[in-house]
Parts: structure tokens; sequence; C-alpha cells
């Protein structure tokens, strides 16, 4: 690799459980939406650009929110973020619901020695 490419990770996890992953090459300078370009990411998932233009997937750098115009550098990992799908707080209700009070959380765990 020379002094005018950098090397980028792109993640993409288009379903549960279903990731896209590319280590791609691309010029000194090269922005975030250039990586999304060369990847083949629009090709495969067409309604991909239209989720970033309204702002229901984000891109982010090492968890750092970015901008399709923001300057990528050598090693950093772009990764396209889907919306959530269910508030996590809402989620954790509805399993600790599920699971009950002797499965889950802080309860789980019995004490060894100790009367309940």
């Amino acid at each position: 690799m020379s002094d005018a490419h950098i090397q980028v990770t792109l993640v993409y996890a288009h379903a549960p459980r279903q990731v896209f992953e590319i280590t791609l090459e691309l010029p000194a300078g090269a922005c975030a939406q250039d990586a999304l370009l060369v990847s083949g990411l629009y090709e495969q998932h067409p309604n991909l650009a239209q989720h970033l233009q309204v702002k229901a997937c984000v891109l982010d750098i090492w968890g750092i929110r970015v901008q399709l115009d923001s300057p990528l550098k050598n090693r950093d990992r772009l990764a396209v973020c889907r919306p959530l799908q269910i508030d996590p707080k809402a989620a954790r209700r509805e399993r600790f619901k599920r699971q009950g009070i002797k499965r889950a959380g802080l309860f789980a765990a019995a004490k060894s020695g100790k009367s309940p």
C-alpha cells in the first residue's frame, strides 16, 4: 500500500446476523461516500442511498457519527447503522416480563450459603 492510498473497512448489517464487511483501498482524501460507491453496496441494496439521504440509516467511524462527505483516514472502520426497530429499554422490559423475576437481571444468580 502506498502513501497515496488508505485502507478502510466498511461494515453493513442489512438484517440481523447478516453482516457485509469489506476492506477497501481508497485514494488518500477519500470520503465516506467514495467508500460506499467503491464497495458496491448501493448495487446490492438499492434503497440504502435513499435511507442515508432521509437519515433513516446513519454512518459512523469507530462509533462516532459522520456525514457522507466526512474524510476517511487509514485504518478507519466505517459502519452503516440501520435504525432501531424497538427501543432498547422497552425490549428489556418485555424480556424481563417473559423471563420472570427469578431468571433475569440481578435476581438470576442465587447466592450460595444465604437464605432467600
